[in-house]
């Protein structure tokens, strides 16, 4: 296969998403990140708002999760995470592109050409992009941090047996609170 791919899993309020939006726009392919809710959808046949919901957390943690199982031990849960891969494997089959998140990086470990990226950065700089950004102001942005990190990261364990956010997961991470949005976007590009 002669597409090229990057994967960009990211810490909530880092950036992530706009990074690999920008290193897309740098590089002139496609970057999939809510386009990804609606082929995922359609896919599965999971209403919309249960894939924006569910396709990169576990609402309530594992008790929850558990409990949504049925006598053979499948869940709901279970049938939107095939969709979401044979969604994403289909994208990298198809075409060069950016993928944002949802375990993308360990369903296209296979892959070759595949570029996986970590983007994080301090609780400092991510509860303020959330404010500034975002408008995050219901709750305090760093409790807001907490919870949305332990949704992936519980997420991403279950489905990959991996630690999200390990370095040893990744071909690089970068701090965009350090590095700043633009340059991590154009050291992406240039690794591609």
């Amino acid at each position: 296969m002669s597409n090229r791919i990057i994967t960009i899993s990211r810490e909530f309020g880092s950036g992530g998403r706009t990074i690999g939006r920008m290193a897309a726009q740098k590089l002139g392919i496609p970057c999939y990140d809510q386009e990804l809710i609606e082929k995922i959808a359609q896919e599965s046949g999971i209403v919309k708002t249960y894939v924006e919901e569910k396709s990169e957390n576990i609402e309530g943690g594992w008790l929850s999760f558990a409990v949504g199982r049925d006598y053979y031990g499948h869940s709901l849960q279970d049938d939107l995470f095939r969709a979401q891969t044979k969604v994403i494997r289909e994208l990298a089959e198809k075409e060069s592109c950016v993928i944002i998140g949802r375990c993308s990086d360990y369903i296209l470990r296979d892959f070759d050409n595949v570029l996986t990226v970590f983007i994080h950065a301090s609780m400092e700089k991510r509860a303020e992009r959330i404010v500034t950004q975002y408008g995050e102001t219901e709750k305090d942005p760093v409790a807001r941090l907490k919870e949305k990190d332990k949704k992936r990261k519980a997420y991403y364990q279950l489905y990959t047996d991996r630690q999200w956010g390990e370095t040893e997961n990744y071909h690089i991470a970068l701090d965009s609170g350090a590095l700043g949005l633009d340059r991590c976007a154009e050291v992406i590009a240039s690794l591609y």
